[in-house]
């Protein structure tokens, strides 16, 4: 999806190309066609094209928006008590294999749960037991 957008007001007359101060606008004019380019990595979304166009033709609103691209999408291993989503399988795998070991899937509450359940009987808040004298 192109942020950089016109409307039919345009008459490919190049002012915004000629006057974008970051380079960010281009054409290329081949068989009969023109084409008007723009590459968003250079774009300083400073409003100089939407100012200096004679027709009225860019749509300046759209490079403001900020918009999300999805970019890519992967499964998740899901917490095994309670369905929370943690990491990817790709992740799952990497930490495994520097660990030497698999873990069970588990989100941070219930870890937690986990190992406040290994702490003995005499865990904080509870009495210790009286050790036997020899």
């Amino acid at each position: 999806m192109s942020y950089f957008r016109v409307n039919e007001n345009c008459n490919g007359c190049l002012a915004c190309v000629e006057n974008c101060p970051a380079s960010a606008l281009d054409y290329t004019d081949q068989d009969g066609k023109r084409t008007l380019k723009h590459n968003m990595t250079q774009c300083a979304r400073c409003g100089q094209c939407w100012r200096v166009c004679p027709q009225q033709a860019i749509e300046f609103q759209h490079l403001m928006k900020g918009q999300w691209d999805d970019v890519v999408t992967m499964d998740l291993i899901l917490c095994e008590v309670c369905g929370e989503p943690l990491y990817s399988p790709n992740f799952q795998q990497k930490v495994e294999s520097k660990l030497d070991s698999a873990n069970q899937t588990l989100c941070p509450k219930h870890q937690q749960r986990q190992t406040a359940s290994l702490w003995p009987s005499w865990a904080p808040g509870k009495p210790k037991p009286k050790l036997e004298e020899k």
